[in-house]
């Protein structure tokens, strides 16, 4: 049996009981630690489990068979930073289990789909969530996305290398929207854009930031990750809320 199971945004303490007593069980446990920022001591995490965890990077999951092999006569537990779906590229593994006639069962968490709802911003009210990568200097796909939200929510998820220990600041993000939005001569994100900034979101943490970008260029923020994120059309409650974070 396969096991995929979300850890949630905080430390090691938000895995919930279930998903706690699943991995007790099993015989072998291991960690992803390139989708997300682990942010806490993995240790922590073996001693409230009383059970070893190997720590896997891309590679390992997307390339080696052990997961799966492992699975097929022992119990074997998969844990995702976040969601085991939410932001992250784990449908793959769960195919190949299948493929290879694995059962498997999926105990969900929070993520940063659902915790940018933080923000008093209506999750129904979300167009489609895209991803701004380091190499972005000829990419354009972040800023269609936007465009094609037109009056929905736009979330920025920033990029991340945790195995480098790099995390895009927001304030890259913020600097590839307003390029792209000059470059098309559009106007349609300037420095009076109002957005907001999410860093650490989940966590004890957390930020939040709301205001014009010409504002928010000024902070200093060094918690990770971080995403952006540009309202369309608010309800009065959802400005409301928003301004609670205002600068």
């Amino acid at each position: 049996m396969l096991y995929l199971i979300g850890l949630g945004l905080g430390n090691e303490k938000d895995l919930t009981i279930n998903s706690r007593d699943i991995i007790k069980k099993c015989d072998f446990v291991y960690l992803e630690s390139y989708t997300s920022y682990i942010g806490f001591d993995v240790k922590k995490l073996e001693k409230l489990l009383k059970k070893e965890i190997k720590v896997i990077g891309r590679n390992f999951v997307e390339s080696e068979s052990e997961i799966i092999s492992k699975a097929k006569n022992k119990n074997a537990a998969f844990l995702v930073k976040g969601d085991v779906f939410s932001a992250t590229t784990h449908i793959d593994l769960f195919l190949r289990a299948k493929q290879a006639s694995v059962e498997c069962k999926i105990f969900h968490n929070a993520s940063i789909i659902t915790a940018v709802g933080d923000t008093g911003l209506s999750l129904y009210k979300f167009g489609k969530v895209v991803s701004i990568p380091f190499e972005n200097f000829d990419l354009d796909s972040p800023y269609e996305t936007f465009l094609d939200n037109k009056n929905l929510h736009t979330l920025f998820l920033l990029d991340l290398r945790p195995e480098e220990n790099s995390y895009m600041n927001f304030n890259d993000g913020i600097k590839y929207l307003l390029k792209k939005s000059k470059e098309r001569n559009d106007n349609k994100i300037n420095e009076e854009t109002n957005c907001a900034v999410c860093a650490g979101i989940g966590t004890d943490k957390a930020v939040i930031k709301y205001g014009k970008i010409s504002d928010l260029s000024k902070l200093n923020i060094d918690i990770y990750p971080q995403c952006i994120l540009i309202p369309g059309e608010l309800h009065f409650m959802e400005e409301e809320m928003l301004n609670l974070f205002k600068i």
